[in-house]
């Protein structure tokens, strides 16, 4: 890799003795032999090998053959040796060549004149390159379009030399009159692009002397056209930047979805008017909902990103476009969408957003969705974001995604729980009815992290005599009756050689008959044993409800702690609104029974873990505070806890607030940057301003 290659081909087969072998098959083989010899000399000079002794035996038995495969690795073969000197010159043995070049150029084989075009592009020697010129410009003219598209590329190839313009001083003339009577779209394509480098002012004459024929060019043609526009617009000249708008803006309708990408993309960089940009942005939304590619849908909402950025006020506009691209199924797609969108966010168009993102749930319902939990836990977010941002628009989506506390989806859960916990203490409207459905939900949540924030909300919240009476007895309901266990069922524990495996879903019933174990064994139970069976039981079932009671048999005594911790605040809560004192003490009486049931199932051998040491100091606080409630204390519980989780979501929307206002102020330009006024582009203008500023 010490020079320019434009060819690497690994060949671990070559040694410097091979060079004999290829000698011999190039001098004695016939077509095959000769084209694998030199498939090796290649591979050879490709790994390091310089082989200068082959040159003369290519020339002498190479140069002559027809075959085109010969002919195809020879012209390789003479594109990967040192064709100069240590001073810089051609190899004198370069002329050799010159004639088997030219006796190519006039072939009757359009294959081999086509290839020997294209090979004369990676020459970069003028006393090669000379004699050929004449055979060069001849195929120009020829017949088939696959020999002018490499004439042109090879004209455009050698005027572009240092010394070119002396080897073909009227190329730019030739290709100009080329370019009007052709009619292929690859030889077009090329000598337009030939104009663009080497004579750019032709190149705009051709282009704004057709433009109302551009729109009817090849797509080859029109992505160059964009190039060109593109490489005057970045230049000082910007005189006909309108018609070149105009250009634009014909071929957003174009066929070919590539044009129509590239098309928006000049326009932005052309033009900053609202009108140039809501175009653009929405050729975008129209090629994020016609493409089937992912990677092309991450492209186009890239740009639209972009476009957020510095065209907020219209991007605000296609929200709706934007959001169709939430059909792809690709969850990286709906990601950047969602994203995309929040950012878009207004009061006029949060409440249609939030529709559609509210039908989007209802369909992950239906679970033929790939990854619907994943794509449930984005909406969810997503619609927290807006509720959190309007609150106006949380009453529409809470209640339906309050359905979701028990989804399989723990993440998707504890995301909706949280939005819950956050609409409750900032929207005290909805309060009543939020509490009411969580009650009537409750018994659907199998998650303990889900079942410990709902805890703590119902404690919270649950203000009037009904709300309380009616938290209590769901809670006891998801408990189910107690002991959580029987002596001897502890005993049998203790007998058994396997340890007890912890209660899925228990009923305890009131009869004595055998009944089908979760291993398919058979057991005979009595009035107060659990019936251990399986957790798929019908929601309307007994068992069902009974959620609770499972994660604390299954040893989840942080859950228990918050369970204590609840029934404690809904009891000193009844206290205050409960006016018979007979009511108040009886649930005070069934709460402290919990809780001793609690902790003695904790300190059994029931379980194969006992309680750890936290959670029972936690649950030995709260028989303490109900049995010896003080004013200090049950202000604390009632009010202290409320007022703190108050006080961390301002905080979050403070920080959130000043994250916002210090992007905001990130500077785009600094104060000392220079002024570019358009209007004082020209000499003569410029003259004037000055003159103007000086009277």
């Amino acid at each position: 890799m010490e020079k320019p290659c434009s060819l690497l081909v690994h060949f671990d087969k070559g040694s410097a003795a091979m060079a004999n072998e290829i000698k011999a098959d190039l001098e004695g083989g016939d077509g095959p032999a000769k084209a694998d010899a030199m498939r090796r000399a290649i591979s050879l000079l490709l790994n390091g090998e310089t082989l200068p002794q082959l040159f003369i035996t290519i020339v002498r038995y190479v140069l002559p053959s027809e075959d085109h495969t010969v002919q195809k690795l020879l012209l390789l073969y003479l594109e990967i040796i040192d064709r100069r000197d240590p001073a810089g010159r051609a190899l004198p043995e370069m002329i050799l060549i010159c004639q088997n070049l030219r006796n190519n150029l006039q072939s009757p084989n359009e294959y081999i004149r086509g290839v020997t075009l294209r090979f004369l592009c990676r020459l970069s020697e003028p006393e090669v390159l000379e004699p050929l010129v004449p055979s060069v410009l001849a195929n120009l003219e020829h017949r088939h379009h696959f020999i002018r598209r490499h004439a042109v590329s090879a004209v455009s190839a050698i005027y572009r030399l240092p010394h070119g313009d002396q080897l073909i001083p009227d190329a730019p003339e030739l290709v100009e009159r080329l370019l009007a009577s052709e009619q292929d779209a690859s030889a077009r394509r090329n000598a337009f692009l030939m104009l663009c480098a080497c004579a750019q002012e032709r190149a705009v004459a051709y282009l704004l002397s057709n433009a109302d024929r551009v729109a009817e060019w090849p797509d080859l043609l029109q992505m160059a056209v964009l190039d060109l526009i593109r490489k005057v617009c970045r230049s000082q000249n910007r005189a006909n930047k309108g018609r070149y708008i105009t250009i634009i803006t014909s071929l957003l309708s174009a066929p070919s979805t590539a044009v129509v990408y590239e098309c928006a993309g000049a326009l932005v960089s052309l033009s900053s008017a609202p009108t140039a940009v809501r175009a653009a942005a929405n050729t975008y939304c129209q090629l994020l909902s016609s493409q089937s590619d992912n990677n092309v849908k991450l492209i186009l909402l890239d740009r639209l990103n972009e476009l957020r950025t510095t065209h907020r006020d219209v991007m605000v506009g296609v929200v709706m476009d934007v959001l169709r691209a939430l059909a792809s199924p690709n969850l990286d797609v709906k990601r950047k969408v969602l994203d995309l969108v929040l950012d878009l966010l207004t009061p006029r168009n949060v409440e249609e957003v939030v529709l559609y993102l509210k039908k989007e749930v209802v369909k992950t319902q239906a679970g033929d969705l790939e990854k619907g939990g994943e794509y449930r836990q984005m909406l969810v977010q997503a619609i927290h974001a807006c509720a959190v941002e309007y609150p106006e628009v949380a009453g529409s989506v809470v209640h339906l995604l309050m359905d979701f506390l028990g989804d399989t989806n723990v993440a998707a859960a504890v995301d909706v729980v949280l939005f819950v916990r956050e609409i409750i203490e900032t929207n005290p409207k909805l309060r009543v009815s939020m509490i009411q459905r969580l009650i009537d939900t409750f018994y659907q949540i199998r998650a303990s992290r889900v079942c410990s924030c709902a805890l703590w909300i119902l404690g919270e919240y649950s203000l009037s005599q009904s709300e309380v009476e009616s938290a209590i007895a769901t809670i006891k309901q998801c408990l189910g009756d107690l002991p959580f266990y029987t002596v001897s069922d502890e005993g049998e524990a203790n007998d058994s050689a396997k340890p007890a495996q912890p209660v899925v879903n228990s009923v305890t019933v009131s009869s004595r008959r055998p009944v089908v174990l979760a291993d398919g064994t058979y057991a005979t139970q009595s009035a107060a044993t659990e019936i251990i069976s399986t957790p798929s039981v019908a929601p309307g079932s007994l068992a069902s409800t009974l959620n609770l009671r499972s994660l604390i048999l299954s040893g989840d005594f942080f859950l228990a702690a918050v369970v204590a911790c609840t029934l404690t605040k809904l009891v000193l809560r009844l206290e205050e609104v409960q006016p018979s004192k007979v009511e108040s003490n009886k649930a005070c009486t069934g709460a402290l029974l919990i809780m001793t049931s609690i902790l003695q199932l904790g300190q059994s051998s029931y379980l194969p873990h006992p309680i750890d040491n936290d959670s029972y100091d936690r649950i030995v606080l709260c028989v303490r505070l109900l049995c010896n409630t003080g004013d200090d204390v049950r202000k604390i519980w009632l009010q202290s806890c409320r007022q703190s989780f108050a006080k961390m979501l301002a905080e979050k929307q403070f920080r959130e607030t000043e994250e916002m206002k210090a992007k905001s102020q990130i500077s785009h330009a600094q104060p000392d940057d220079l002024i570019d006024f358009y209007h004082l582009k020209s000499r003569r203008l410029l003259k004037h301003a000055i003159f103007y500023l000086r009277a």
